[in-house]
Parts: C-alpha cells; structure tokens; sequence
C-alpha cells in the first residue's frame, strides 16, 4: 500500500450511501466494488483480522480509491457492471465467454428453413432458444432432420437448385426446391417442427397418431407407415433429452466451491424441456462464497440485456441481493424476472440435476492430468523433494459412535486418484470410538505388507487427523523398521474451514500454514476428502449389513404390506435400487410423495 494513501483517513470521509467504489495501483484499475453502505463496505478491507489472504494481496497493491455515490444499491450494481465490462480488473470475476447464445431460426419464406444463427434479433423468421451451445443447437437440427425433414440450406442454395440435393437422398429433406411435396404438406411438417420447438411433444405425438390411424383406414398404407415412423423417430428423440417438465421457461444456475476451483452450472429450461447446460469456470482473484458468486455471476451474464432472460432463475444458493438483483434486471431489460433459491416439485428436481453437473464438472476439472501435474510440483517445493512425488497414501477412519469402525487407504499416483489400489480395513478387538488404535492396526496392517515386500512403499504417507494420528503413524513405521516414507500430518485449524489446515511436514514438529490458494494445499486437501468419502462408504455398507435387516424397514409407513409389494414389483432389494423415482411411484400403493421418500432413503449415502 503507497505511503501517500492514508485508509484510515480516508475511510473517516466516507459517504454511508449507496455507490461504487474503484481500487486503484500504480494507476492500474485493481478491483470495482458495490456497497449499499460505502464507509462500512471499504472500511472492511482495512481492518486489522479476519481478511483472506487474496483479500490482502489486493489491499497491499491499492494506493488511491475512488468512489462515485448512486441514488440507489440497484443504480451501484448497474455501474459496477458497466465498469467491470468496460476495464475488466485482474481482482474481479470475470466471465471469459460474453458472445450471445445462439437460436434456431424457421424462417420467413414460402418453404420455410430451419437455421442456426448467434443473437436473438432477427427479421428473418421466429427464432427458438436460446441454447447452451453451438452443439446443443447442432444436435437439435440433426433431430429434426430426421423427423420433420424440413430444409436447412440458405435461401441462396435453394433458389439456385434444379435436382435434389444429398439430404434428400439420405432422407433428411423432402425436397421442396424442386417440387417434390406440396406446399400442404411441407406446411404441415414446419408446423410440426414449430410444436416440437415449443415443448408441445404430447400434442404432437397425438396429432401424427390420428393421422396414422386416419390414413390406414383410407387405405393410404405408405402414409401411414411414414407417419408411423415419424413417430418413433420423435419418441426416440424425447427419449434422449432425459429431463422435461409440464412447462416454465427458467435458468437453473447451481454453484459450488472446492478446494483448488469453482464452478457455475447454468441448466436452460424452455417450454418445460431441459434444452442444454453450460458449467463456467471463472477463476477466483478473491475469497467468496457460493451466495456472492452466484450474485456476481447473475450480474455479469444478464444485466445489460446481452442474454435472454427466461422468466425465472433457480439458484442453488439464496443471494443477499434479491431484491437489488431483480430491480436491476427490469431495469435494463424491462422484464419482471423471479430470483428463487427455495423451490419444490419439478423446479427443485430441475437443481438437484443442476448441482449434480456443477459437483462432476469441477470434479472432472481439478482431476485432469495437467491440473493434477501443476499441484504434484507444487508440493514438490513445499516438501523440499528432488522429484515430484509419484505414489502418496492417505488414511482416514470412520464409524458411528465406535460401531462398525472402517479405515480406508486412497492412493494417488502421477495422475491422480488411483481407485483400482484403494483399500479398506475392517477393524476389530480395538475399544468403540478409540480412533488412535484403529489407525495403528490400519497402518500396521497396511505397512507391514511393505516390509514383506509384497507391495511398493509410498514416496508420501498422509494421515488426517493432526499431531495425535501423526505420533500412531511414527509409532508404526518405526516398529516395522521402515524409514524412507516421508510422513505429511493435516489437522483442521481453530475455525475447521477449509483452507485454514496446519500442516505437520515430516514431524508433528515442523509447523507449516499454506495461503489458501496454495496449489500444494489443493492437492492435500484433494486427498484427504478421497480418503474421508471412502471411508464414508465403506463404514455405511459395513453397518448395514451388521444390522442385517432390510433398509425399508426404517423408513415411517412402510409396513410388511407394502415392503412385499415393492420387493414384489422389482424381483428383489437390488433391482428396487437400480429403479427411478417414476417406477416406484407405479406400485401398488405407493404414491408419489412415498415414491420419493423411498427413492431419497434408498440413495441417501
């Protein structure tokens, strides 16, 4: 921070009204802010605890702050957007993809076309979307290709041809440019695509049905097969898209932050129908949670009028700003658009999938070999190795209240998680809930196959559970003679928040914190929840099956009755398993609400 900038001073004159405020650092605009109160919201990046670590890099660059008061919180996020935009800080989040989404267009024309285009202002036609992606466009066009075969060449093309084309010969047009099918029924199948666009896939199976059935009882057999077709084509299509609801318009944005990344699902819904879904990875200058990360996020991508907006936004997270979010969007776009985080029925199934995406997504993205490779090197520093470190055991315990006590053993080589050497033990004769001695016989257990030479000894032996795990560790290793296994002790510090771990480096003695940016601390962090989620695991299916009683038995009003009838329906406890909400929801008995307690109970772990 430059000597001539006084905060304190500064903070002192500060205006409470709302406003944007701008960080500045050796003239380089750092970071654009909003506060509904400025002299609270800037005050708190100078106080004397409790920032984060990127927060007090920022702080440290800022030698001039410059603010402009607003009328209003809803005007502040306004100008904030239009200042982030326009300069892009290196200290905001910043969403790389801003090019508008693109649609399907049917075309104005006496034989109307089916056209991708990017942005949703056109006079050519009547656009459908928007869409997450160019794919997701692509693959709907294939569809009703194969279903409708209404053309999809530019209007050039089709004035200039004199024979059909090859997608009519591959049945993918009818060949309207040349005459063969006639206007009526050309009409009929844009029609159809129309209905197909709009969600209406019931009334259009409906129609084409009774227009089998009608044709065959004219004795039109061809027709009608062709119809007949064309409905198992439309089926299979529906088949493919999974998730539809009765109807609503909606983006479901889920967000989540791990360790080492951060992720935002957007899932598009239109007419009812799940049309696509987009997870962004924007980084992280500074600390957030998942509320304000949405709020930015909602911010960034709608305000402005650059995206369509549906008529609602399922969030995964309540944001603060609601009320400041909503006015903002009709302010700029003229549309009263709903912000919920608590929803039910269809919506609610609607983000559970979104989460689900958001959680596979990062997860994908921080095992890749090349994000994985960054860290390994990182924590070859931190370690002070020669080589990066390619074989690293991590052990965990897990029980309930002492009974059925698992240990697990993850593994990660040079490119992650090695799941195919993962381990659990079983452990027995040692007193409920005494974890130190069910970490000795894990470990003893484990290592005395080392000593026999039976397997290969790990480079890194990571315990979770601080200086009391890490002595077991010591005790063990030491007792089988073995010293060439680097020992990494993690232990939860006073808050137990992620990111805030002390770390024991090769001794409960030698004391080590990592910025919680730290790529090496990503890396550990990454292991120990491996190592905690297969314990969990293994712990739930030893306790069941200890108990040895059926699992519907626990859940409130099912009886003996309705126990048989299920187990009935599926032919036994595994095939009921394997079944979807929907099936349950079709046995005897069961309505829908129970059909979802079982479904949730079966899949709760």
């Amino acid at each position: 921070m430059s000597q001539d900038f006084d905060p304190k001073h500064f903070v002192q004159n500060l205006t409470t009204r709302p406003g944007v405020y701008r960080m500045y650092g050796k003239g380089e605009l750092l970071y654009v802010g909003k506060a509904k109160n400025l002299k609270n919201r800037v005050s708190s990046y100078f106080r004397a605890t409790g920032l984060t670590t990127k927060t007090m890099a920022l702080v440290s660059r800022i030698d001039d702050i410059q603010i402009t008061v607003t009328k209003s919180e809803t005007e502040a996020l306004l100008l904030e957007q239009t200042l982030i935009k326009q300069h892009r800080p290196p200290y905001n989040i910043l969403l790389r993809d801003d090019k508008s989404y693109p649609y399907i267009l049917i075309s104005n024309h006496p034989h109307p076309a089916i056209l991708f285009r990017r942005g949703q202002k056109s006079k050519e036609g009547q656009l459908y979307g928007p869409y997450p992606n160019g794919t997701a466009v692509r693959e709907s066009m294939i569809a009703m290709q194969k279903v409708f075969k209404v053309r999809q060449c530019e209007d050039s093309v089709y004035a200039n041809r004199t024979r059909p084309c090859l997608q009519y010969q591959i049945k993918r047009c009818s060949g309207p440019c040349v005459g063969l099918i006639s206007n009526e029924e050309y009409a009929e199948d844009v029609q159809h695509a129309r209905m197909f666009l709009q969600g209406k896939n019931q009334e259009l199976t409906a129609e084409l049905s009774d227009k089998m059935s009608t044709a065959a009882q004219e004795m039109e057999f061809e027709r009608a097969a062709a119809l007949r077709d064309q409905i198992v084509q439309l089926k299979h299509v529906q088949e493919e898209q999974h998730v539809y609801g009765q109807s609503g318009d909606a983006d479901v944005l889920a967000a989540i932050i791990q360790p080492g990344g951060l992720c935002v699902h957007v899932m598009m819904v239109r007419q009812g129908k799940v049309i696509g879904s987009q997870s962004h990875y924007p980084k992280m200058p500074i600390e957030i949670t998942e509320p304000e990360l949405l709020s930015s996020f909602i911010a960034q991508r709608y305000i402005g009028g650059a995206q369509e907006l549906p008529k609602t936004l399922i969030l995964s997270h309540a944001v603060e700003d609601q009320d400041v979010l909503e006015s903002a969007l009709f302010e700029t776009t003229n549309k009263k658009v709903e912000v919920a985080a608590n929803v039910r029925g269809q919506r609610a199934r609607w983000l559970d999938l979104a989460k689900l995406n958001a959680e596979q997504g990062l997860q994908t993205r921080l095992t890749d070999k090349r994000n994985h490779f960054s860290r390994i090197t990182a924590l070859q520093k931190v370690l002070g190795f020669k080589e990066p470190p390619t074989h690293m055991e991590c052990f965990d315990i897990s029980h309930s209240s002492g009974e059925a006590t698992v240990a697990s053993c993850v593994v990660f080589g040079p490119e992650g998680p090695d799941k195919k050497r993962y381990r659990y033990f079983n452990i027995e004769g040692v007193e409920a809930g005494d974890d130190y001695a069910a970490m000795r016989q894990a470990l003893t257990r484990r290592y005395k196959r080392v000593k026999d030479g039976e397997i290969p000894a790990p480079d890194v032996l990571l315990i979770d559970g601080g200086k009391g795990q890490l002595s077991q560790a010591e005790a063990v290793l030491k007792e089988l003679g073995i010293v060439d296994i680097f020992l990494l002790g993690v232990a939860k510090g006073d808050t137990r928040k992620p990111g805030l771990e002390t770390l024991y480096v090769g001794s409960k003695e030698d004391e080590v914190v990592l910025p919680p940016d730290s790529a090496a601390l990503h890396l550990i962090q990454h292991i120990r929840d491996e190592a905690h989620r297969f314990a969990v695991k293994n712990h739930r299916r030893q306790r069941d099956k200890k108990r040895r009683q059926s699992s519907l038995e626990n859940i409130p009003g099912i009886g003996p009755k309705r126990r048989k009838e299920l187990l009935t329906a599926f032919g036994g406890y595994q095939e009921l398993m394997s079944a979807s909400q929907a099936d349950i929801a079709k046995v005897k008995g069961i309505s829908g609400n129970k059909a979802q307690e079982i479904y949730l109970y079966l899949h709760k772990s």
